[in-house]
């Protein structure tokens, strides 16, 4: 890899939907939040919450992360604009989808 290849410089296409375990996940799809672990207070606190899924993201290190915005958080619009503090990223299998 040399840093004159154009793709490294450039914006990777936003990902529509992922398929996890035979499940798909697409923003605006609603999941319950199922934290791996206790790594912070966030996760205990956010752990059995219904959430939307506001997009899909993939790292430089081709990981992948839901942003999500908590349904009962009263500053969800400002999540779902990209605003920090309202947005959460989770693992796709810390998530559950439901209908």
């Amino acid at each position: 890899m040399n840093q004159r290849d154009p793709w490294i410089w450039s914006e990777a296409p936003p990902i529509d939907r992922i398929e996890v375990g035979g499940v798909e996940y697409r923003p605006g799809d609603r999941v319950r939040i199922w934290p791996l672990g206790d790594a912070d207070i966030l996760d205990m606190a956010l752990k059995g919450k219904i959430a939307t899924i506001a997009s899909i993201e993939q790292d430089y290190e081709d990981n992948i992360q839901l942003a999500v915005t908590v349904d009962d958080d009263p500053g969800r619009d400002l999540g779902a604009t990209g605003q920090p503090g309202h947005r959460f990223f989770f693992r796709p299998e810390e998530l559950e989808r439901i209908e």
